[in-house]
Formats: structure tokens, C-alpha cells, sequence
């Protein structure tokens, strides 16, 4: 759905008249939701640095409770556009309305009013059944990926590859959701320079001393906001050499982040390597999507199950294929009626 209203102004809002906006559309969803809307806002500055009068925006994302909430603070905010003579575009799926608001086709606001997860979520029950944690890894590139994920009515801890154009905005919207978010940190593989992976540009590699770890986790975690964990993408190599990992954790245990090890190598020491440095972890135990078919990822997702039955927990990855998207809709119910429950990643760490 997609609806417009011209907005008359000639002249793009100045920070501060932005921002007056931003206070309209927080009283707005307060005043919606009292004491329940959950609100986080992102101003964004895209001028060059140094520049005073650069175009800016604010970005907001609304966790709304309740669907009437939502619909009386959709009407406050196409009343606050028309007001300070925006134009209002609006988009929706199952989970997510999106507004746009804009003058003269310049951004000034992005608005995602979210449904929570926890209110589709039964009461979790008091014995304990087999735990299976499901990770979506190399989220950021693909606005219809990260929506078909979002939707899914049981929880799915989110990874979010850093530094992409929409990566702090699927961590934002994943968290408002309910979902838990990761950190994907990029690392470097065995295979790169080869026929095999090609580096990203931005990577734990081999050699670095502590300062430049530390610099670039810190640079990655700011593109991925709430993120609670880190799994590693790629990082054969990486994960196999033991002074990178004994540099990383240590940096992981200070910004109190737990670490899933993709497990890209039979040689990593990842593992090992948090749990020396009293990091919490824990370690993958099925690919779900090695070959990206439905009936492949059922079958993965099966074998995920039984590693839970037998040894009381397992964590399964897969990526935002929609092959992968549409078996776990299908497949999850399943197991959920199999007694197997759906929990997040940082419930499985130790």
C-alpha cells in the first residue's frame, strides 16, 4: 500500500525544524501507546564532514503492542506532515509500516512502526523440552529477505553483516521486533586470493594486533545497533589461528557480547579460545542451507531437531534464501508440535 500527500513547502527543513518534527512523533506515539511504545531514534547526517547546513534525517522505529495503537498513530502522523508541509509515503507488510516523510523529495524522516513478536508468542512452558536455536546469517543487503524473516511467528536470532546500507536497519527492526540480534563479523578465510571466498572490506585477518581488532569490531558494531552476540562470517582461516582469537575474546568479553562459532573450519579454535577468555559460547551444530532447496532445508531442519532430542539443545544457521525462509515457515511448526522448542541463540551459550 502506498500512500502520498503533497506537501506545499519550497525550502528543505533545517536540523532544528527536523527535529521538531521527531518530538511531534514521539508525543504522538506516547500519547498512541502510553507506557508502551517502545522508541529508537537515529538522527543521520548525509553531508560531507565538516559541512554545517548538510541535508539531515531522523529515523525512528515504533514497537507498537497493539494494531489499534497503530492505527491511531498513523493518522497523528499524517496530520504532523501535513502540518509542516511534508509528503507522507507509506508502505506496509505483515510486520512493518514504513513511512517516508519527505520536502521538496528530500528525506527528512524515516518512520518503522513494528509488531512486537512476544505478542504472537504462546506462554513459554515450565519443563524443559529440547532447545533449538535457528541463526540467519548475511542479513543487511535484502529489504524483502529481512521482511519475509521478520514475519516469521517464532523467534529467529538475526545476524547482521556490518557496514551495508541496510544494515542498521534490520538490526533496528529485528530488535523492535523481539528477535535477538548478532553481529556477523567478517573474517578472513582460508580460501581468499584463491577460487574460493573473496575478502570483505572489512575483516578480522591474521597478524592484527589488539589496537586494530578493537578498532574494527567497534567500527562494525556501530553499523549493527543492539547487537547482543557475534558469530563469524567466513573465517576459516581466521578462526584457526590461535593469537587473533585469543586477541578477540578478551575485546568480546568487555563489550559483554557472547560468540557463536560458525564453525567454517574443522580447525578453528574459536571456542576454546572465548571459553578460556570467560567469553559465553556456543558452537553450530547443522548448515541448513549448504544446498538451497526446500526439501534440503527440511531436511537439515530435521537433523537439527534430533541433535536437540539427543543432546537437549542444538543451533542450526541458514541465510536469507527464500528457499530456506519458505522451510522454516513450514518446517518449525512441526517441530514445535514435536515438542521442540524455538529459543534464542544467547539461551544456548556457556
Amino acid at each position: 500500500m502506498t500512500l502520498a500527500v503533497a506537501g506545499c513547502g519550497k525550502k528543505v527543513p533545517s536540523k532544528s525544524e527536523i527535529r521538531a518534527v521527531t518530538t511531534e512523533i514521539v508525543g504522538a506515539a506516547q500519547q498512541a501507546a502510553p507506557h508502551q511504545a517502545q522508541i529508537t531514534i537515529r538522527p543521520e547526517n548525509r553531508g560531507a564532514p565538516g559541512t554545517t547546513n548538510a541535508p539531515a534525517a531522523d529515523s525512528l522505529y515504533i514497537t507498537l503492542p497493539d494494531r489499534a495503537q497503530l492505527n491511531v498513530l498513523k493518522q497523528s502522523l499524517r496530520a504532523i506532515a501535513q502540518r509542516h508541509n511534508l509528503s507522507i509515503e507509506e508502505t506496509a507488510t505483515s510486520e512493518v509500516t514504513r513511512f517516508t516523510l519527505t520536502r521538496n523529495g528530500v528525506r527528512t524522516h524515516s518512520i518503522a512502526l513494528i509488531t512486537p513478536l512476544a505478542a504472537q508468542l504462546p506462554a513459554r512452558p515450565a519443563d524443559r523440552a529440547p532447545e533449538l536455536a535457528i541463526i540467519v546469517d548475511d542479513l543487511g543487503h535484502d529489504r524483502t529477505a529481512a521482511d519475509s524473516l521478520l514475519a516469521l511467528p517464532f523467534p529467529i536470532t538475526v545476524s547482521v553483516l556490518p557496514n551495508l546500507p541496510l544494515s542498521s536497519q534490520v538490526a533496528e527492526e529485528a530488535y523492535h521486533r523481539g528477535e535477538q540480534v548478532l553481529l556477523h563479523l567478517p573474517m578472513e578465510s582460508q580460501s581468499e586470493g584463491s577460487q574460493g571466498a573473496s575478502p570483505e572490506a572489512a575483516e578480522l585477518r591474521v597478524g592484527m594486533n589488539a589496537s586494530q581488532v578493537a578498532s574494527a569490531v567497534d567500527r562494525m558494531l556501530e553499523t549493527v545497533p543492539h547487537a547482543a552476540g557475534v558469530n563469524n562470517h567466513q573465517g576459516s582461516r581466521a578462526t584457526a589461528d590461535p593469537a587473533l582469537m585469543q586477541t578477540l575474546m578478551p575485546l568480546l568479553r568487555e563489550r559483554r557480547l557472547f560468540f557463536i562459532d560458525s564453525r567454517t573450519t574443522a580447525q578453528t579454535v574459536a571456542y576454546d579460545a572465548a571459553e578460556t577468555s570467560g567469553v559465553p559460547a556456543a558452537s553450530r551444530k547443522v548448515f541448513l542451507d549448504d544446498t538451497a532447496t526446500r526439501d534440503a532445508v527440511l531436511a537439515q531442519l530435521d537433523l537439527a531437531a534430533r541433535d536437540a532430542m539427543r543432546d537437549g539443545s542444538a543451533i542450526a544457521i541458514g541465510h536469507p534464501h527464500p528457499a530456506t525462509i519458505a522451510a522454516l515457515s513450514e518446517g518449525v511448526p512441526r517441530l514445535e508440535a514435536r515438542g521442540i522448542r524455538l529459543v534464542f541463540a544467547s539461551d544456548l551459550v556457556r
